[in-house]
C-alpha cells in the first residue's frame, strides 16, 4: 500500500490529498458544481441532517452487505457512478474502476465521454458495466452509440436526462477547461506546478473522449441536448431490449411517467449539483419517490454521498441502490489503485459498522425503511 493510500481514512482525506496532487484546473473540474455551489451544500446538508435510529442488544455479529440488482448478485449496495474523463484523475483510472467492479460484482457506470473505449471497459469489468448515454444534437450519433453498446455486450443502458444544456460551472470556466485540452500560459503554469500528474499524463498521452476517437463518431461536450423528449425515450425503449435506467430524475410525476413508459428504474440524482444550482436535494425526495412508485420498483440514488453511513441513510430513505462518484476519483488521484481500494474498504466498513449500530444484519428493504430514519 502506498503512503497516500495508507492515509485515506475517509472521503475527505481522499479529497484533501487529491487537491495537493492534481492541477488546479483538473481538481476544480472534478470537484466543482453549478453556480455558487449552494446546490452541493444543500445535498450535503440534507444527508447530514438525517439521523439513524440506534438499537442495542441485537445480535449483529454476522452482517451481509450483499444485495441483488436486476436479478443478479452484487456484493455491495453501492456502485460506481458514470463519470466523464476519469483518466484525468490518474492514468488508467477507468480500468481501475472496472477491475473494482469485477471484484465486487457492482455496476461500473461507463460515461459516454469516458477516457477508455466502452468495449475495453466492459471486458475488464467482466461484464459488470452499464453504459451511460447522453442524447446529443439530432440524436443520430446517440443511437449509433446505443447499437455499439449492444454489440459490446452491455445489458443496462442509463440515459442521463438532466443535461438539456450543460450547466455553468464557474470553477471550470475560470480555468478555461475544455476537451480536448487547449494549453495556454495559465494551464502551462498550472501543470508545471504539479509535475507528478503532468509527467504521468505526458508519458501516457493526454486523456481523450475515447468513444469518439474513431471515424464516424463525434461529440461536442458543450453542444445542446435540448431536443430530447418523450418521443426520444420511446424510440430508445424500442431500440433497447435490455434494462433501461433514466438518471437525473427529481420530480415525482416524471418518475411515475417513466415507470409507465416502460423504464426499468429511475436514478434520483442532481448530477452531483453540477447542472441546476437551485435543484432540490435528491436525498430529500427519496421518500416521496418510494411512496409514488411502490415498494417493488427499483430506485437508485446519487449526489452528495461521502460515506458508507450516507449510503445506509439513502437505503432507509427509499433507495434500492446508490452510486459513489467524485470521491472515487479523488481516491485514485491521491493514491492510485491502492487509494481506490482503500476508500472502497472504508465505505464498506462504514456501512457495516452503521448496520451494527442500528441493529441490522442485512440491508434494509423498502417495506422497513420508515421507522429507522428521521428526516429533517
Amino acid at each position: 500500500m502506498t503512503w497516500a493510500a495508507a492515509h485515506i481514512h475517509s472521503a475527505s482525506d481522499a479529497r484533501r490529498l487529491a487537491k495537493k496532487r492534481l492541477p488546479w484546473m483538473i481538481f476544480d473540474y472534478i470537484d466543482g458544481s453549478a453556480g455558487e455551489e449552494t446546490g452541493a451544500k444543500r445535498n450535503r446538508a440534507a444527508l447530514d441532517a438525517a439521523t439513524l435510529r440506534p438499537r442495542i442488544l441485537q445480535n449483529v455479529s454476522e452482517r451481509s452487505l450483499s444485495t441483488t440488482l436486476f436479478g443478479k448478485p452484487s456484493q455491495r449496495p453501492f456502485g460506481i457512478a458514470p463519470m466523464g474523463m476519469c483518466n484525468l484523475s490518474g492514468v488508467g483510472a477507468d480500468l481501475m474502476l472496472a477491475r473494482l467492479a469485477a471484484k465486487y460484482q457492482v455496476p461500473h457506470g461507463v460515461s459516454t465521454v469516458a477516457s477508455t473505449p466502452m468495449e475495453k471497459i466492459i471486458e475488464v469489468a467482466d461484464g459488470h458495466a452499464w453504459f451511460q448515454l447522453y442524447f446529443s444534437g439530432d440524436g443520430a450519433g446517440t443511437f449509433k452509440l446505443v447499437e455499439r453498446a449492444k454489440a459490446a455486450g452491455y445489458e443496462t443502458l442509463v440515459l442521463t436526462a438532466d443535461v438539456p444544456e450543460v450547466g455553468r460551472r464557474p470553477r471550470e470556466l475560470r480555468h478555461g477547461f475544455k476537451m480536448p485540452f487547449r494549453i495556454g500560459p495559465k494551464q502551462f503554469i498550472d501543470f508545471a506546478l504539479h509535475p507528478h500528474w503532468s509527467l504521468s499524463a505526458l508519458f501516457a498521452g493526454k486523456p481523450q473522449m475515447a468513444n469518439f476517437d474513431m471515424d464516424g463518431y463525434e461529440f461536442d461536450r458543450t453542444e445542446s441536448r435540448a431536443r430530447a423528449d418523450w418521443d426520444t425515450l420511446k424510440r430508445l425503449r424500442d431500440a433497447w431490449d435490455g434494462n433501461l435506467v433514466v438518471k437525473g430524475v427529481l420530480d415525482v410525476d416524471d418518475a411515475v411517467s417513466l415507470r409507465n413508459a416502460g423504464v426499468d428504474a429511475v436514478q434520483v440524482s442532481s448530477h452531483g449539483a453540477r447542472q441546476l444550482e437551485s435543484a432540490p436535494s435528491p436525498f430529500s425526495l427519496l421518500p416521496a419517490m418510494r411512496a409514488a412508485l411502490g415498494p417493488d420498483y427499483p430506485i437508485f440514488f446519487d449526489s452528495g454521498l461521502r460515506s458508507g453511513e450516507d449510503a445506509l441513510k439513502a437505503l432507509h430513505a427509499g433507495a434500492d441502490y446508490v452510486f459513489f462518484g467524485r470521491a472515487l476519483q479523488f481516491a485514485i488521484a491521491a493514491g492510485g489503485e491502492a487509494g481506490l481500494a482503500k476508500l472502497w474498504d472504508v465505505f464498506s466498513d462504514e456501512l457495516s459498522i452503521a448496520m451494527a449500530q442500528t441493529g441490522l444484519t442485512k440491508l434494509p428493504c423498502a417495506e422497513s425503511v420508515a421507522s429507522q430514519i428521521t428526516l429533517p
